[in-house]
């Protein structure tokens, strides 16, 4: 199975570390979120992977080659001009003649993929998205009624529990041709589009960990964590040479 791990962005979030360092390489301990990824889809049976490139991709290359280092197949492909979150698979409508897992290329979690592809199989689905519970606190009291009427209730600063795209996702190869070549194009943009067409879009629910590298608060925490004592499916490979990032 293949897996297209998104890797085109510019990290704005994580400025100013990533004018020298694209997201994907940002150091979790001694070693790059991307090298991470790929140690997690080894695990999980995955043995291709396409990486998209656009922004400092050069570095992406030079430190994964061909993947031979950690048992696995690697190509690159490379954004002229950004594409936006889903648009780089139109990039690859000859390579991806299979269902396919993509995810984003700044994502740390313990998501077991078999259960998710099966759940997928069994839904018959054209999309799986993986999804987690995520809390927001907002900043401000919060008042229940009419807004030009009698208040019936009064929140101080709560907190909202939604479930969110954990950017993993699983696709069917017929989906890629609702992608426009050669223009920016959102995942937004495609699942409204295939929400308008009727197709079938579902969630698969996670309750283990996840960690958004691209936001400020996930990339502390995943500096926090006891790498040694996780799961071996979410081990990396140890043959990768810590000096690399030197």
């Amino acid at each position: 199975m293949k897996a297209v791990i998104q890797c085109g962005g510019r990290g704005s979030r994580l400025m100013p570390y990533t004018m020298v360092l694209p997201k994907p390489l940002m150091p979790v301990g001694s070693r790059p979120v991307l090298e991470l990824l790929i140690g997690w889809l080894c695990r999980n049976g995955i043995s291709e992977v396409i990486i998209t490139t656009g922004y400092l991709g050069c570095l992406i290359k030079t430190l994964f080659g061909d993947g031979s280092k950690w048992g696995i197949d690697i190509t690159y492909t490379d954004e002229v001009e950004p594409l936006g979150t889903i648009g780089p698979l139109s990039l690859l409508r000859d390579v991806l003649d299979e269902p396919f897992v993509v995810m984003n290329g700044d994502v740390l979690t313990d998501l077991n993929l078999a259960r998710m592809i099966d759940f997928h199989a069994r839904m018959d689905a054209s999309v799986t998205i993986a999804t987690i519970a995520r809390q927001t606190k907002l900043d401000f009291g919060v008042l229940e009624g009419p807004p030009n009427g009698r208040i019936q209730g009064f929140r101080e600063k709560p907190c909202l529990t939604h479930h969110v795209s954990m950017g993993v996702y699983f696709l069917q190869p017929d989906v890629i041709r609702h992608i426009p070549r050669g223009m920016p194009f959102g995942f937004d943009d495609l699942i409204l589009r295939l929400l308008s067409l009727k197709a079938k879009v579902v969630s698969y629910r996670h309750d283990g960990l996840w960690l958004d590298i691209g936001r400020v608060e996930d990339f502390k925490k995943a500096q926090e964590l006891p790498w040694n004592d996780l799961p071996p499916a979410y081990e990396a490979i140890q043959e990768f040479a810590e000096a690399a990032l030197v």
